[in-house]
């Protein structure tokens, strides 16, 4: 890696992370810039759930030859080497599979099940964090035939996992929600112990559309991720992830086994629903890379706090929460309490005025 193509990468990576894109248009753009300083002949990069670490959405480049109901069946089943959730517990996020293995990569059930299917023997991998959360990641594969991935190159990834992180972090949250295309509908799906549907309700095959999928053919990634996440855990457990979708819409997407009168059955059954205010507004304003401090003041406004109350109600001077409100305004891009509040909470999460909300938050159908 020669160190001028890397700190031009760099430098280009800075400037595409500040740029506003949608979080899989920065994705397209930071892989052609990340090429330039690590080659690689694939590459996997999405967003995951900050809250439970679940994928929530992948931009692959020549991945044609894997399959994603594998690589989920790995990724969320028995414990393998370099997980995502594994590696996002790590003071340094990124492994490289050969060096993590001692060389044995039959050791991994990822590269006999996955990895073996596209003659892949190099693998490195990021989990992308920030503030203890893990808000994506990335992985670089090489084929037979080429080098493998050296240490100096798993040390880049580490200095550009902040940017990556706040490129795909801000991506999350750009762009207004298209209020036209609303809907208050919950849609469920049925799938047996093969992953395939077997039944679905009347909203499920347009859930499945916003989602990036096709209901009968290819379900999309956050289906797939709380799918096998359920699958794993048993039932101990609700694997649930907020997405948004092409629209600006948040949904939840979850996942639990089937029970019958003898008990749980080999069935999962997915459900996709619009995502309430008390789901939405805490990850949003995470996503704007507010301190701990800065979201508990962000809180106090959006539920019309004065200045003197949100001092008295988090117990500091009316001064110090001026100068959070300060840095609170210049991170949102906002210059007043009521643009603060338009950003974080109208542009994500809009109801339909003279209605009653439903059980989850969400107004109804008029």
């Amino acid at each position: 890696m020669k160190t001028y193509r890397a700190e031009s990468a760099y430098t280009g990576l800075e400037t595409v992370a500040n740029a506003g894109l949608r979080w899989d248009d920065f994705c397209q753009e930071a892989a052609e810039l990340l090429e330039q300083a690590i080659p690689f002949d694939s590459l996997c990069m999405g967003t995951a759930d900050p809250a439970t670490n679940l994928l929530c959405g992948a931009v692959m480049h020549d991945l044609e030859q894997l399959t994603n109901d594998e690589f989920f069946a790995v990724e969320y089943g028995d414990p393998d080497y370099n997980r995502f959730v594994d590696l996002a517990r790590q003071p340094v996020g990124v492994s490289i599979l050969a060096e993590a293995t001692e060389g044995n990569l039959q050791l991994s059930r990822r590269y006999r099940d996955v990895l073996t299917r596209g003659d892949i023997p190099h693998e490195m991998r990021s989990a992308l964090r920030s503030g203890g959360r893990m808000w994506g990641v990335v992985t670089l594969y090489r084929t037979n035939g080429r080098t493998g991935f050296s240490p100096g190159e798993a040390a880049f990834m580490h200095r550009i996992e902040p940017v990556l992180t706040r490129g795909l972090r801000r991506g999350l949250i750009v762009g207004d929600l298209q209020r036209s295309q609303l809907s208050s509908t919950t849609a469920v799906v049925i799938l047996n112990a093969a992953d395939q549907v077997i039944s679905a309700t009347d909203a499920a095959e347009q859930r499945i559309q916003e989602l990036g999928g096709e209901l009968w053919s290819g379900l999309p990634v956050p289906v797939l991720s709380v799918l096998a996440a359920a699958r794993d855990v048993a039932g101990q457990w609700v694997p649930q992830m907020q997405v948004r979708t092409q629209s600006g819409e948040w949904l939840t997407v979850n996942a639990a086994r089937v029970r019958g009168q003898a008990g749980l059955t080999t069935d999962i059954a997915v459900t996709i629903a619009p995502a309430g205010p008390a789901e939405i507004i805490p990850l949003v304003v995470a996503a704007y890379g507010l301190t701990e401090r800065e979201q508990g003041v962000v809180q106090q406004v959006l539920s019309g706090g004065s200045t003197a109350e949100i001092a008295r109600r988090l117990h500091l001077s009316p001064y110090t929460v001026q100068d959070h409100l300060k840095a609170i305004f210049e991170k949102v891009g906002v210059s007043s309490r009521r643009e603060l509040t338009s950003r974080v909470f109208f542009d994500h999460y809009v109801g339909r005025f003279g209605q009653s909300p439903t059980a989850t938050g969400w107004f109804a159908e008029g």
